[in-house]
C-alpha cells in the first residue's frame, strides 16, 4: 500500500502523541482540519491504524499484582501454511498479547500477561506446549521494565528525563 508523504508524517505524529487535537495536528503538517478528519478514518477503515493505546506503568500501582512473561516457542511449520497456522492459534488464548515470527533459534516469540508465575506456567503447560506443531518453548519473566514503545519509565538521570520517546 503507498502512501502519501502527508499521511506518512500524520502516522508519525499520531503514533508518537494519538490524543493531539486534530486543529494541532493540521498545523504542523500545513492541512486543514477536515483533511486530517477524512485520512484518519481513511488509515483506520484501512486497518494501518489498528487501534489507539496508552502505556501505563503498572509499577506504580500498589494493587496491580500481574506480570509480564516472554516466551521464546520452537514450532514446525506446516506446508502451505507456514507459521500462520500455529501463530493465529496461539494469539486467540487471552492470555497472550503479543506474537511475533523471529529469525534465530526459535519460531515465535509470545507475550503473555498473567496474575502470577504459577498462572503463567500453567498455561504453557496446559495450552501452549501442548499445539501439535509446538516443539518447545522458553518463558522468560518480565523482572522490571525500563523502557517501552519508547518510552522511559524511571528516567535515571536528568538527561533521561528530556527524553520522551526514541525517533
Amino acid at each position: 500500500m503507498h502512501l502519501t508523504e502527508k499521511e506518512l508524517e500524520i502516522l508519525q505524529i499520531i503514533e508518537q502523541n494519538s490524543r493531539i487535537d486534530f486543529n494541532d495536528l493540521a498545523k504542523m503538517v500545513d492541512a486543514e482540519e477536515s483533511e486530517i478528519a477524512d485520512t484518519v478514518q481513511k488509515l483506520e477503515d484501512m486497518n494501518v491504524i489498528v487501534r489507539y493505546a496508552t502505556i501505563i506503568n503498572w509499577a506504580k500501582v500498589d494493587t496491580y499484582h500481574g506480570l509480564t512473561a516472554m516466551i521464546d516457542v520452537k514450532v514446525t511449520p506446516k506446508r502451505g501454511v507456514g507459521f500462520n497456522e500455529v501463530a493465529q492459534r496461539i494469539y486467540r488464548f487471552n492470555e497472550v498479547e503479543s506474537v511475533y515470527l523471529m529469525s534465530g533459534a526459535y519460531d515465535l516469540s509470545v507475550v503473555v500477561k498473567g496474575q502470577s508465575m504459577n498462572e503463567v506456567a500453567q498455561f504453557v503447560s496446559d495450552k501452549l506446549s501442548t499445539l501439535d506443531s509446538v516443539i518447545s518453548t522458553t518463558t522468560h519473566f518480565i523482572l522490571k521494565k525500563y523502557k517501552h514503545d519508547g518510552t522511559i519509565f524511571e528516567p535515571i538521570n536528568e538527561e533521561d528525563k528530556r527524553i520522551v520517546v526514541s525517533p
